[in-house]
């Protein structure tokens, strides 16, 4: 049996002042903000009430940084918190107005107020007051460590689950390389045309991102599929990662898919259709079902015109058949071999 320290993940604690972290900020030791989170998911009351409890000297959190090859700092868990207290020292930190703050109801008086607005002890004390910071070291089990951040993603304004993938793929040798990929498959002219209609608030959610693992995950590990879909992506991203798996190594396919989507689709290949045109915003059921029945295959529709194919599309998404396998229940994979099999049959008869 493996033993326990061989598990164990390497720590080190140490307090840091406010002011210390703008100025590692500042210098480039501590990274936060990251490109893969968003970097204020708080509203502006919810990060006035954060300074006023700080000013109220109440206790905050910790957070929590992993220490990077070169000895750098990337902060993983606390950084709305973090970017909260950096927006009111100095907006320009975090690329942001001064914070003006609101909606404090112990402290009223300071609602209206920025920090160059208090006096200097207050400034002071402020910039000196200290949270404890948890370091991860850089050595240490790259599964364990990729576990301990998803679940530390708790409380607070959640990440959803595609960007707890971003942050916790970060974690193991070779996830920034993964995650990287999938930043430049999603921004991709084809990609972006064809998932047009992902509604902009779950873009900043990494919506496009998941659907990109969501991609390789049907091409690639739909005999995973149990029924819950983040524990399936999970799953997939996981074998991808740490049992080296080469299921993202050839992006090719990936390019021509949406090339092929673009060219005859437009937007509308993923979406629902109410008398033969589509409407609403895309519908992961649907998208899973067409790139099944593709399967990276095009010569099977050479010869096919881009109306015959919409039409064909259209025609069986509005069909009971292709809804009883894609609306309320349809998460699982018997179903989701059916929808995929409808969608193949209507393109080749196309």
């Amino acid at each position: 049996m493996e033993s326990i320290e061989s598990k164990e993940i390497r720590t080190e604690s140490l307090d840091l002042s406010f002011g210390e972290i703008l100025n590692l900020h500042r210098d480039g030791e501590i990274v936060i903000q990251p490109e893969y989170q968003r970097l204020f998911r708080w509203s502006m009351e919810q990060r006035s009430r954060l300074i006023e409890s700080v000013l109220l000297r109440l206790p905050i959190p910790p957070i929590f940084l992993i220490e990077d090859k070169d000895g750098v700092l990337e902060l993983i868990d606390g950084l709305q918190r973090t970017s909260s207290v950096l927006q009111f020292l100095d907006g320009s930190a975090v690329q942001q107005e001064d914070l003006v703050l609101e909606g404090c109801d112990i402290l009223g008086e300071i609602n209206g107020m920025k920090f160059d607005d208090f006096s200097t002890s207050v400034r002071l004390g402020f910039k000196r007051t200290p949270i404890r910071a948890i370091i991860i070291k850089k050595t240490g089990d790259d599964y364990v460590k990729y576990e301990m951040f998803k679940r530390l993603n708790t409380g607070g304004s959640l990440l959803s689950a595609q960007e707890i993938r971003n942050c916790s793929s970060r974690m193991i040798s070779g996830g920034s390389d993964f995650y990287s990929e999938l930043q430049r498959l999603s921004s991709l002219p084809n990609f972006k045309s064809a998932t047009s209609r992902v509604p902009e608030p779950d873009l900043e959610k990494r919506a496009d991102e998941e659907l990109v693992l969501r991609y390789f995950a049907v091409r690639s590990y739909r005999e995973g599929f149990k029924g819950n879909v983040r524990r399936w992506l999970d799953e997939f991203m996981e074998e991808v990662l740490f049992e080296r798996s080469n299921a993202m190594s050839d992006t090719s396919e990936f390019e021509a898919f949406f090339d092929f989507i673009a060219t005859n689709f437009g937007d509308a290949a993923f979406s629902r259709s109410r008398d033969g045109d589509a409407f609403g915003r895309l519908a992961p059921a649907y998208f899973e079902a067409v790139v099944g029945a593709v399967e990276g295959n095009f010569a099977q529709f050479e010869g096919k015109t881009p109306e015959a194919l919409k039409s064909a599309l259209s025609n069986i998404f509005e069909q009971s058949e292709f809804k009883a396998a894609s609306g309320p229940g349809a998460n699982s994979k018997e179903k989701m071999e059916i929808r995929i099999q409808l969608v193949r049959d209507a393109l080749l008869a196309a």
